[in-house]
């Protein structure tokens, strides 16, 4: 598979990120391993726009149960990728 989708999982659509495509940030699910430099590089030559800022945040697994089992949920990288002036990205 190629490197570039080994890094972006999924952008992440929610009422809060909406909020953060007017001011031309989108939100992705990205690989723990990944670091910015990864990232920036991805997002740029998957959707052809140009990146000026990435903010990550890690999300730690949390015990989930379902029943008698017990587990944890998967850990995952966030990251807030901010695009430069008259670029953006549709998703449909």
């Amino acid at each position: 598979m190629n490197k570039k989708y080994d890094i972006i999982y999924a952008p992440i659509i929610t009422e809060k990120t909406a909020m953060l495509a007017n001011e031309n940030k989108y939100a992705f699910k990205v690989s723990p391993k990944a670091n910015k430099t990864e990232i920036k590089q991805a997002i740029e030559s998957i959707f052809n726009v140009k990146v000026e800022s990435i903010t990550t945040a890690n999300s730690h697994p949390k015990k989930r149960r379902v029943g008698k089992y017990t587990g944890m949920t998967n850990k995952y990288k966030r990251a807030i990728v901010k695009l430069a002036e008259g670029n953006s990205i549709k998703f449909d």
